[in-house]
């Protein structure tokens, strides 16, 4: 059956939705894009604060479901798309490392990389949700230098999560210049999507007023 639900994305330019942009460009999938210009300080309106109360950007409303939470919104949409092929489905033995590294992002990554760059001691290694720093960096290297992609040879909606954060961390030097980890963002960022969203997302953000 054809899913006819309408898909609204809720996006500013040049943030981490821009990952979600580029994650329906790889699905091809049908949506209208409504743009938050958060350089106006639209995302503290109180239209868009129904949709997420923290003011945050990407979100989506899929029919009656409204997702927030980019780990959330990049499965949601990878299962809500199948033909396209980047979620493993339930059953299949990559299932299961597809949701861990979603994760991994959300609970180890970005919480490590916050910590590092605030310099911030780390909790207690019992309250710490990464352990520490070098064993978080390590675990997620040694998952890349299996393969071209996190689940191996397999593209799938985690690259489009990864290949978007690491290129932004690299850049602000947040994580060590690995030579895995510019390969692998060199490789992403050469894929069609990501060349044109880039595009689109330089051509968006020029066009909207600071006030």
């Amino acid at each position: 059956m054809t899913d006819t639900r309408k898909l609204i994305f809720f996006h500013s330019p040049n943030t981490r939705s821009t990952g979600v942009r580029i994650l329906l460009e790889e699905l091809k999938a049908d949506h209208e894009l409504r743009v938050i210009n958060m350089k106006a300080g639209a995302q503290r309106q109180a239209d868009y604060l129904a949709i997420n109360p923290m003011g945050k950007v990407p979100a989506i409303l899929h029919g009656d479901a409204l997702v927030t939470e980019q780990a959330a919104i990049y499965q949601y949409l990878a299962d809500a798309f199948p033909q396209a092929g980047l979620a493993p489905a339930i059953g299949d033995a990559l299932r299961g490392p597809f949701l861990r590294w979603f994760a991994y992002y959300g609970s180890s990554f970005e919480p490590a990389v916050v910590d590092r760059a605030l310099k911030r001691e780390p909790a207690p290694t019992g309250m710490c949700p990464y352990g520490d720093f070098d064993t978080m960096l390590n675990t997620f290297l040694g998952q890349l230098g299996k393969g071209d992609y996190f689940l191996g040879e397999r593209f799938t909606a985690i690259d489009v999560l990864w290949g978007c954060a690491l290129k932004w961390m690299v850049g602000f030097k947040l994580i060590p210049e690995n030579p895995l980890v510019l390969q692998y963002v060199e490789r992403i960022y050469a894929r069609p999507a990501f060349v044109k969203v880039t595009q689109l997302e330089n051509e968006l953000s020029a066009s909207l007023p600071a006030a």
